[in-house]
C-alpha cells in the first residue's frame, strides 16, 4: 500500500511505471516531480497520483496530520495532542531501546493524546514499505491504547508493538484496545489510507469539542466514511494550497538554476 517505494507484484508494477511515463498526450509524468511544499512536508506527483486512487503514501499521511496541526489544533485551545508521523512511528516499532530514540521523539511533558499511524512493514531495511494502514490513538491521562484498523483487525500485532514502546516512553502501561466493531471498515483493499485520515479528523474534532472535565468517547461505532469523497476533498485542500502558493511565487521564482520549476511552498 502506502509509502513511495513500495513493493508491488510484476505486472502491477508494470501498469504503474508506464502510467508513469505516459500522459495523456504522450508526454512523461516524473512521479518525482514536487508537487507542493507544506510547512516541513513535501508532496509529489506520485503522492498525487496515488491520492487519486491507489495506496496513500507516507507523504499524503504526513502531509494530513501536518494540515491537522496547522488548520485544526494550533487554532485551537487544545495544546496536548501529538500526531506522529509515519517515519517516526516506524523508527519507535523497530528500534529495540527505546532510549536510542528518546532524543528525536517529541517531548510529552504536557501531552494527553498521541496519534500513531501504524503500517505493516515488517523490514527495517524498507523503510518505505509495507501494504496496510491503520490508527492507534493512546491516551495518556486514561492510560489506554486505543486501535482502529479498517480491515478487521489485520495491523493488531504491529499496534501492540507500538503500544508497547510507548510504555517505555510515557512510563507506564497502558490498556489496550481493539476497536474491531467500533471502527468504519473499508470496502475494497487499497481505502485503509483515507479511512486513517478520516477517523484522525474525526477523533480530533471530538476532542476538540469535549470540555476538559469530561471524558472522549473513543468509539466510532456506527459511522462510515466515503472513501471516494474523503480523497476528493484532500485532492481539493492541496490543490487550493498549491494554487494560493503559486500566486506569492515572483518571477524569478518560478524557475530554479537548473531550469526545473520549484514546488510552490506554503511556510
Amino acid at each position: 500500500m502506502h509509502m513511495r517505494t513500495r513493493s508491488r507484484n510484476r505486472l502491477s508494477g508494470a501498469l504503474d511505471s508506464l502510467r508513469d511515463r505516459v500522459g495523456r498526450n504522450g508526454d512523461r509524468l516524473k512521479a518525482d516531480m514536487p508537487y507542493l511544499s507544506y510547512h516541513d512536508i513535501c508532496l509529489y506527483q506520485e503522492d498525487i497520483n496515488c491520492l487519486e486512487n491507489d495506496w496513500l503514501t507516507d507523504n499524503n499521511i504526513s502531509f494530513w496530520e501536518e494540515y491537522l496541526e496547522r488548520e485544526l489544533l494550533s487554532k485551537s485551545d487544545c495544546r496536548g495532542v501529538l500526531l506522529l508521523r509515519p517515519s517516526m512511528v516506524f523508527l519507535l516499532r523497530i528500534e529495540p531501546s527505546i532510549l536510542n530514540i528518546l532524543s528525536a521523539l517529541p517531548s510529552i511533558t504536557s501531552a494527553t493524546h498521541i496519534f500513531l499511524p501504524i503500517n505493516d512493514n515488517r523490514d527495517p531495511n524498507m523503510p518505505e514499505g509495507g501494504s496496510h494502514w491503520s490508527l492507534l490513538v493512546v491516551s495518556i491521562k486514561d492510560r489506554s491504547a486505543f486501535h482502529y484498523d479498517s480491515l478487521g483487525g489485520s495491523n493488531r500485532r504491529h499496534a501492540r508493538d507500538v503500544a508497547g514502546k510507548v510504555e517505555e516512553w510515557i512510563g507506564y502501561p497502558l490498556t489496550f484496545y481493539e476497536l474491531d466493531d467500533d471502527t468504519p471498515q473499508q470496502g475494497n483493499s487499497y481505502d485503509c489510507g483515507v479511512h486513517v485520515c478520516m477517523n484522525m479528523r474525526h477523533l480530533l474534532k471530538r476532542m476538540l469539542e469535549t470540555p476538559v472535565d469530561k471524558g472522549v468517547k473513543m468509539s466510532l461505532k456506527g459511522k462510515g466514511w466515503d472513501a471516494r469523497r474523503g480523497r476528493d476533498e484532500m485532492l481539493q485542500i492541496i490543490s487550493k494550497l498549491r494554487r494560493k502558493a503559486e500566486r506569492s511565487l515572483s518571477p524569478g521564482d518560478r524557475r530554479g538554476r537548473d531550469g526545473r520549476t520549484p514546488p510552490p511552498r506554503i511556510e
